[in-house]
Parts: C-alpha cells; structure tokens; sequence
C-alpha cells in the first residue's frame, strides 16, 4: 500500500515531508495570540502515527528539547508512519513559567475537556481532537514538580503487554506500573483506545542533561520498536528495573535537609537518607529509609517543612 497524503487540522502532509501547523489557542489580556505551535513529519512510507508532547506542565521544559532532539534525528524520507511533535502543550503556562494556566488550573487534570469550558478545558479539548484521535500511540514527557528532580523513568500500565514492550524498549533505568488519574492526557487516551509512555525525568525550568539524553534515546528506541525507523538506536544498559509501589520519605520536622544518596542509588530499607537540622547543623534528625527500592526523585530546594516529600523511593520487582 503507498503512503497518502496525512491529513492534519484540515491541512494535507505529503508522503516524505513534514509541515509545521500553529493551532490557534486563545488570547493574553493586551490581545496577543497564542497557538499550539506543532511539526507533522509524515513519512515516505505507511506505518503508525505517534505523537510526542512536552510542557503539559509549563514549567516542565525537558520535553522542549528531547522533542527538538528529536526532530532533529528523524529523516522523513525514512519514516514509516508519521510523527507528530508538540513541543509546548500549556503554552499559557510556558510563557509564564508555571504548571499551570492563568486561572490556576492544572491542564493535566482538565482532559479530554470541553470546548465551552474553562481555559484549561479548552486546550485539553484542542489536544485531544487534533492531536489524540489521529494517533495511535503517544510518549508525554514531564520533569519533576516543585523543585523536586526525577530519574529518567516511564511509567505506564505494564499489565498491557504491548505498553509494557514499548516501556523496556524505550529503556530508561527505571519503568513503573501506575494507574491512571482522573482528568488527565493518560487517562482519556486509554479510554480512546491510545497506548502512552509517560516519561519523567529532571526537574522544573531545566533541561537536565541526563533526562535529555535518556528520553531522546527512549523515544527514537519507541519509535524502532514501531517498526517506524530502521535504526534502533544506542542500546540501553542494563535491562530497566521494575516497580509498583513507590512511596515518600517525609520530613519528620522543618530545618534543612542535607541528602545523603543519589539519583538511581539503591537502598536498603533502615538505610540513611540524609540529615535534617538547624542552619548551624545543631540537633540533626535522621532520615532513613521505611523500604528497599531504588530512588527514583527527591527534593532539590533543603529548605524543608514537616511532612515534606524528601526522597521518592520506588520498591523493586524481583
């Protein structure tokens, strides 16, 4: 069967080419126009169509570049199937820096959304019919949150065979069974039936080098696996480990927070963590470790307040 034109937000991409689409999505208080900026890459030959979509929330930028990266890898002429790159989802929150919109919304808890409904909804409602319904699989790209740092990680529902290839193909250190959240992009693709690798890695208004490399080498692996490039890429080492079960180690009071492991170290349960004490390092509290697993994220800011997430801990399968 010879590949046809791709027909994307009413505008055709030819076989061989790729065509960069501005979806209109909304307007600034001074009148200024903001659109969804995206690159079609429709291949010379047929295959599936997977979309990549970064700053879902804005202040997430690590996806900006691995989707640039990318793009930057992928010869269209090459493809078989199409590749569809939304770089920047929350532009509203990417201009200003923030996870979410200007009425405080968080977009990844407003889809599928409603064209009539708030702002938030409205974006989330934009993705999902241009982007979503033409897909048949997606990678979604995040860093961590609240000055919180995260391993190269993707997190999916491993008990679906298909998702559970494509997360050990994209090979990242880490692969995490997670059920689904309400409201969010994961969640509405599987009910349209859309397979979905979440990727996290990094943190907020960064683009951390290791979760750079590790999601541009993960997505080009994923999209290999598609049987959509005939070049698998730089082999992942070792084999990703496994959880489903992850849990916080807590802040048992306020003071400063001295860490004691690194990013995909291995601990034993008892194991310490870090130190939290005083500015003048007086009355320190130890903070050890309720299970065994690996770390998968922690608080970068030491400022720390009682209950506060120190260390994320995943418990290894196996």
């Amino acid at each position: 069967m010879s590949p046809v034109d791709f027909i994307f937000a009413g505008l055709p991409v030819r076989p061989g080419t790729r065509r960069q689409v501005s979806l209109p999505a909304g307007r600034l208080p001074s009148g200024t126009e903001l659109t969804l900026p995206i690159e079609v890459v429709h291949g010379a030959h047929s295959g599936p169509t997977i979309w990549l979509s970064g700053a879902i929330h804005g202040d997430e930028i690590v996806g900006v570049e691995i989707i640039r990266r990318v793009l930057e890898h992928i010869d269209e002429r090459r493809l078989s199937g199409t590749l569809i790159a939304v770089p920047v989802v929350n532009v509203f929150g990417f201009v200003a820096e923030s996870r979410y919109l200007p009425d405080r919304r968080d977009l990844n808890r407003s889809f599928p959304g409603s064209a009539r409904g708030p702002l938030a909804s409205r974006l989330a409602r934009l993705f999902v019919d241009q982007v979503l319904k033409v897909s048949d699989v997606g990678i979604d790209f995040h860093a961590g949150s609240d000055d919180r740092t995260n391993l190269p990680q993707v997190r999916g529902n491993l008990d679906d065979p298909e998702t559970r290839r494509l997360a050990y193909a994209f090979g990242p250190p880490l692969v995490v069974h997670s059920k689904t959240i309400k409201g969010t992009l994961r969640e509405t693709a599987l009910k349209e039936g859309k397979r979905v690798l979440l990727f996290e890695g990094g943190e907020p208004r960064r683009f951390s080098t290791h979760a750079v490399e590790a999601g541009v080498a993960g997505a080009l692996r994923t999209m290999h696996a598609l049987g959509m490039t005939d070049e698998p890429g730089a082999v992942p080492s070792p084999e990703p480990a496994e959880s489903r079960s992850t849990s916080w180690a807590r802040a048992p009071k306020g003071g400063i927070f001295r860490l004691a492991v690194d990013l995909g170290a291995r601990v034993q349960k008892g194991q310490l963590l870090g130190i939290i004490s005083g500015p003048a390092g007086r009355g320190g509290r130890e903070v050890r470790s309720r299970v065994a697993g690996m770390v998968m994220g922690y608080a970068v800011n030491p400022l720390v307040h009682q209950g506060d997430g120190l260390v994320h801990i995943a418990e290894l399968e196996g």
